[in-house]
């Protein structure tokens, strides 16, 4: 029996049930795709279901405003992903009639759409025999086959993906592309896999040679940059100060407490000798009550502190991204998970 018959043996019996699975439409396909990068299929499930009850077909979500999209994306991270939905959701509108499209070729001119995204909406919604190519996939083939070549190499990128099309059973494409990639999540998982009862134990080349728990190789990323980010707590009759952030930065557009970047940690007494800080916010003392939170991007980690000042002693800057919120609309705000998480943790316990 073949790689890709075995494989979709395997499936018969072990495959998940998921509301996605259950219909060929590409809108809601596109909508789990892009959710579920980078996500758990049980953290994403939530966020999916919210996103169909909102937005239940791809026209309702070019209609949206960008600030309900983020909120409800709010804790999913990679804010981009969210963007780029709705702009595909735009162009999908005005170039497809509102049709979301099935065919590879078109879909991979959809924004935030790549390769692998394209390949799933069209096998799962038209069987279009193209090859996914996701984290699962990549490490299922480079340990049955023994592949040591970097996957995110330029060689690695080419070899994998020449592979999987190779593989890829034409008549059944979507259900193989599912197959493989739930084998990948549920039996040829990343950390100790169990592979006494895998299907492939007789003929795993890195499980003959020992070398399940190195494959797949993945050449090191880029340095992680460090920041250091100071946000201040100032409440008075008009509620919660808050400022949103601009474009060109990680959490473009979101809202946060206003805030101010270091290129070090720093005391508050070095912090109120900032140029930044006396132009904000004169020489009230800031008073600490959080930090350092360290919280992790993919090529960043922040280091947040948070600071109350007396709203009768500050004399604040004039900025237009300032402006205060009620307590009870902080929710309806779109903010990042940092600032999420410290207001569920700070405000709205206390009050």
């Amino acid at each position: 029996m073949s790689f890709s018959a075995r494989i979709l043996a395997w499936y018969q019996t072990n495959k998940r049930a998921l509301p996605w699975r259950e219909t060929t439409n590409p809108y809601i396909i596109w909508l789990s795709e892009i959710i579920l990068q980078q996500t758990r299929v049980e953290q994403g499930l939530p966020y999916f279901l919210r996103f169909v009850e909102n937005f239940p077909n791809v026209t309702k979500f070019a209609e949206a405003d960008e600030a309900d999209l983020l909120r409800l994306w709010q804790g999913l991270g990679y804010y981009s992903r969210a963007r780029n939905m709705h702009k595909a959701a735009k162009l999908v509108v005005d170039q497809h009639n509102g049709e979301f499209p099935i065919d590879y070729s078109s879909l991979i001119n959809l924004p935030g759409v790549g390769a692998y995204t394209a390949a799933a909406i069209a096998s799962f919604s038209s069987n279009e025999a193209k090859a996914v190519l996701d984290g699962n996939v990549f490490r299922v083939l480079a340990r049955y086959f023994g592949i040591a070549e970097p996957i995110n190499s330029t060689a690695g990128k080419k070899l994998f993906s020449e592979l999987a099309e190779e593989l890829i059973d034409p008549l059944r494409a979507g259900e193989y592309n599912q197959a493989i990639m739930d084998f990948g999540a549920l039996q040829c998982k990343p950390k100790n896999p169990d592979c006494s009862v895998c299907i492939f134990q007789t003929d795993c080349v890195a499980l003959q040679q020992d070398l399940v728990s190195e494959l797949p190789k993945k050449n090191k990323s880029k340095k992680s940059r460090v920041r250091h980010f100071h946000y201040f707590l100032i409440e008075d009759s008009d509620g919660w100060l808050m400022s949103q952030r601009s474009e060109g930065d990680i959490w473009a557009n979101l809202f946060e407490f206003p805030m101010i970047e270091t290129v070090s940690a720093v005391d508050p007494e070095e912090l109120m000798e900032s140029a930044e800080f006396k132009e904000s916010f004169s020489a009230v003392f800031p008073q600490k009550v959080k930090g350092p939170v360290k919280h992790i991007l993919s090529h960043q980690q922040i280091f947040a502190n948070f600071y109350r000042l007396d709203a009768n002693k500050v004399k604040l800057a004039k900025k237009s991204h300032w402006n205060y919120c009620l307590s009870e609309n902080l929710d309806k705000l779109a903010k990042h998970k940092l600032i999420s998480s410290f207001v569920e943790d700070y405000i709205f316990s206390a009050h």
